[in-house]
């Protein structure tokens, strides 16, 4: 279902918004306040979790934008089968239940792989939530052969996560590709040489905020 450019909504989310509305609307017709007044309040809210707002980001083109809305939690190096040399540096963002919730490409290139792993569902701020939590790895290439990867991490109450991405697409920076119900985190692993731009606590704005610059 598309999005309405007057009232923007994630895809995902339309059939919680309208069926939820059409409840609230049978309830209030019946005089059943005590029924209607939480079915409004859950349908405003729904419709606040699902937004989808336009971004447009003024960034350099070796700019690598966060993939996420939310806090920077993490800023190191880590281990890295998937990059070149096998560490990178790994820059996380955690998604509140306030927060917009899709998810957009960190930069433009082709999709390498994506695998979706299975595990816990732990507090996705903690540290361990990275390798024990379940999640899709997502391993993109740009045009001069530089290699990232996004990962979504699923948390204690985030159990649903979406990603459209196939290996062999391309993508541009900034696109939509996906989004985790109901609050997570984003990890981005940028190569060594990479300069980071953000630190920890710092607010980022997913397809605006740039979290580093390849090298």
């Amino acid at each position: 279902m598309p999005r309405l450019d007057k009232f923007p909504l994630a895809a995902s989310g339309w059939p919680y918004v309208l069926g939820y509305l059409f409840l609230a609307l049978v309830a209030s017709a019946l005089g059943a306040w005590w029924l209607a007044a939480p079915l409004w309040l859950l349908t405003g809210f729904i419709a606040f979790f699902f937004r989808d707002p336009a971004r447009e980001a003024f960034a350099p083109a070796a700019a690598v934008l966060s993939p996420a809305d939310g806090r920077v939690v993490a800023v190191e190096e880590v281990e890295a089968p998937d990059m070149p040399g096998g560490r990178a540096t790994m820059v996380s963002v955690f998604m509140s239940i306030f927060n917009v919730h899709v998810n957009r490409a960190p930069a433009d290139g082709q999709v390498q792989s994506v695998e979706r792993k299975s595990g816990a569902f732990v507090n996705a701020a903690r540290r361990d939530a990275s390798h024990c939590n379940e999640r899709v790895e997502v391993v993109l290439k740009d045009s001069q052969g530089r290699a990232l990867k996004v990962t979504q991490v699923a948390g204690l109450v985030a159990r649903k996560i979406e990603c459209s991405l196939i290996p062999g697409e391309m993508v541009r920076r900034g696109q939509r590709f996906g989004m985790i119900r109901f609050g997570s985190r984003l990890d981005v692993l940028l190569p060594l040489e990479a300069k980071v731009a953000v630190s920890l606590g710092q607010k980022v704005k997913a397809g605006i905020s740039i979290l580093g610059e390849l090298g």
